[in-house]
């Protein structure tokens, strides 16, 4: 994908310190230093590294990266690390992808409680997965599958869901046989979200009860327990969106998909249309109108508010793994799962690559050199190239 002509650092850049001055006092540190690291990504500000062609002997400068998981300019490479670990862990059958929404009227409270409530959304989509495949009336298995969260629409305004993927099947309770679900069905959407509404209103009641819950500005009535319980009954009135999508046809196809979707952002550089007059527009998909493309166009300090939501609190882990291929179990899981299924493998490694390349001659790119700050502002000798923006990062 060629390198867009308007990036998300050039908003930061332009607006980015306006936009704290003005707001500043109501984000969190750990904001500031997103756009700050948005801002240094892949500058001569991170130092960088000369990279040497094995085969044709071309060299060429590169800036670092800045690694942050908020990046948009990072998540290409740290996206193919990922894969290419992954790649041999899937299995040779169909894969269903099946997504958990939180209603909208839980956003606010959401955003006020971004770790409790992102973990209850990942503990009860899953515990509700996992409990209706063991039911015999379903599928009466044991099952494994990856979640990754996402917390954005395509219009960047908050709309936290998780996407599953699961393969087609899971291990028979004494884990004796392979237990196939269909390849066009997997387990009742209907049954899905009443199971998950139920886990996760139980979940906010308990959080309450033990006054872990925080609640500011238009939310501080609902910490008064007559508000509270009328809110948690009108949650429960409503039917909660889970959406089964048609299966991938197989290990390829979801390798495709997780490229797509692991270590996606709030928005890519390459949705942005124009940055003029302190306004910005970008591309966005309307779902609520069959996923007509429009563009939207709000003030930067708008656009700097929208993304910034989408921060995650630190540490929290956004992919994880659940059932049988939760970390503890995923070794001995998947080997009892390929033998089950004849020994053979989803995907090699081979097709997922790492791998920069000679831009002259596409043969492998080596670091010869390790270039700090000061060596790249400073530099006596001329630069053998133009630096290139885009690069693998840094070890």
């Amino acid at each position: 994908m060629s390198r867009p002509t308007l990036e998300v650092a050039d908003i930061v850049r332009a607006a980015g310190n306006r936009f704290w001055e003005h707001h500043g006092s109501h984000l969190a540190w750990q904001h500031r230093r997103v756009l700050d690291a948005i801002v240094r990504c892949r500058t001569a500000a991170l130092g960088g590294h000369r990279d040497q062609c094995t085969r044709c002997g071309h060299q060429a400068i590169s800036y670092n990266s800045c690694r942050n998981r908020h990046c948009p300019r990072c998540q290409g490479n740290a996206r193919a690390r990922w894969m290419a670990a992954r790649a041999a862990e899937l299995l040779p059958v169909p894969y269903f992808h099946i997504v958990f929404t939180l209603p909208h009227e839980l956003s606010a409270l959401t955003l006020q409680n971004k770790r409790l409530l992102y973990d209850l959304l990942f503990r009860t989509s899953a515990e509700t997965l996992l409990e209706l495949a063991r039911d015999p009336k379903h599928l009466g298995a044991e099952i494994g599958f990856l979640g990754v969260l996402h917390t954005w629409g395509q219009n960047l305004q908050h709309h936290p869901h998780i996407h599953y993927v699961v393969p087609a099947g899971g291990l028979a309770p004494d884990g004796s046989r392979w237990i196939a679900s269909s390849n066009r069905f997997f387990l009742p959407v209907g049954a899905l979200s009443r199971v998950f509404r139920g886990k996760f209103t139980a979940g906010l009641k308990q959080f309450f009860r033990q006054n872990k819950l925080q609640f500011h500005g238009l939310l501080r009535s609902l910490a008064e327990p007559r508000c509270f319980g009328k809110f948690l009954r009108q949650l429960f009135r409503e039917n909660w969106v889970v959406y089964a999508k048609p299966p991938f046809s197989g290990p390829e196809h979801v390798l495709h998909y997780l490229s797509r979707y692991t270590h996606r952002v709030a928005i890519s550089s390459h949705r942005l249309v124009t940055f003029q007059n302190d306004r910005v527009s970008f591309r966005w998909k309307d779902y609520a109108h069959g996923g007509k493309q429009k563009v939207m166009t709000v003030s930067a300090d708008e656009f700097l508010r929208r993304f910034l939501i989408h921060v995650l609190p630190k540490g929290l882990v956004r992919i994880r793994h659940f059932g049988l291929f939760a970390n503890r179990r995923r070794g001995d899981a998947f080997s009892r799962c390929r033998i089950l299924l004849g020994g053979a493998t989803g995907a090699s490694d081979a097709e997922i690559t790492t791998q920069l390349l000679c831009p002259v001659c596409a043969g492998p790119m080596l670091v010869v050199e390790r270039l700090t700050r000061s060596q790249l502002y400073f530099r006596s000798e001329p630069v053998l190239s133009a630096p290139r923006r885009c690069t693998v990062d840094s070890s």
